[in-house]
């Protein structure tokens, strides 16, 4: 199956009219059979969320739950717990409710740019893979090292051989700290997708607080840029039983947009979807 969303649920304004924050992955459900969830990216999350993000999606709804920022380094200051052996701990039981419920797809593992092709970190993702060794788990780069000539090879076999799904990344090439499109697959059961954008000048922005977000992922893909990748899927869909598909163009709200596009461009009619939203006064 081809399960196409995007990350997040609470921004995307135009799949929303007059749904509350907190009713809003009920209406999101409608919409879309997967969803990326970030705010496990941020802090290990409660059970009791992700027990009612659960409860609020329909039975063959998906979750893609990225990995908490203190395990793939991206975390420069304190982290909250005194053992790395704790934080992986910790971040597995979240995961509870999506695997009682057969909601989980994958745990994402987005290292960081500065996370380069080395030994060390070649032993770091082994390291990740052995605490999280029962889950399955997609990685991607963003240090464009590790798909060089001379370690591309090398990466893909490794993340074969290991088990990892492979995150194909479509986003601007913007020097070291952006990854190439690399149409391989490293899973027989899944192969990821997801969309970053294009735009090239936003992307190493950096600035205070969430300051770079309004820039780095401001981009609309344009039908010719989607149809062009139509090709690409069904040939890794041959290769993998499932590809998921997420879009992170979000900058403007773009990104549910491509998404329902991209749907709409592959023929693809969703029958496990919630319903949508009613009328205030439709029975």
């Amino acid at each position: 199956m081809i399960y196409i969303g995007v990350t997040g649920w609470g921004d995307h304004d135009t799949l929303y009219e007059n749904v509350s924050p907190r009713d809003k992955l009920k209406e999101y459900g409608a919409h879309f059979p997967v969803v990326e969830v970030d705010a496990s990216f941020y802090a290990v999350q409660p059970i009791r969320n992700a027990e009612k993000w659960v409860k609020d999606t329909p039975k063959d709804f998906k979750f893609i739950v990225k990995a908490y920022q203190g395990m793939t380094g991206h975390q420069r200051g304190d982290i909250p717990f005194e053992t790395k052996e704790e934080m992986f701990h910790a971040f597995k039981t979240s995961l509870s409710p999506y695997l009682q419920a057969g909601k989980l797809s994958m745990v994402l593992l987005q290292f960081p740019p500065w996370f380069d092709c080395t030994r060390d970190n070649v032993a770091y993702i082994r390291y990740c893979k052995e605490q999280l060794n029962d889950l399955p788990l997609a990685l991607e780069f963003r240090n464009q090292s590790w798909y060089s000539p001379q370690f591309r090879d090398k990466t893909l076999t490794f993340m074969k051989e290991q088990g990892w799904i492979h995150s194909i990344c479509d986003e601007p090439q913007a020097g070291e700290g952006s990854v190439p499109r690399v149409l391989e697959s490293t899973h027989e059961e899944a192969t990821l997708i997801r969309f970053h954008g294009r735009n090239v000048h936003g992307w190493n922005k950096t600035g205070s607080g969430d300051e770079w977000r309004e820039v780095r992922y401001l981009y609309r893909y344009n039908e010719a840029e989607l149809k062009e990748w139509i090709p690409h899927i069904h040939k890794l869909h041959e290769a993998s039983e499932d590809v998921y598909i997420l879009f992170n163009n979000n900058s403007g709200g773009d990104a549910a947009d491509n998404a329902k596009q991209l749907i709409d461009m592959l023929g693809i009619e969703y029958e496990c979807l919630a319903p949508k939203q009613l009328d205030l006064f439709q029975e």
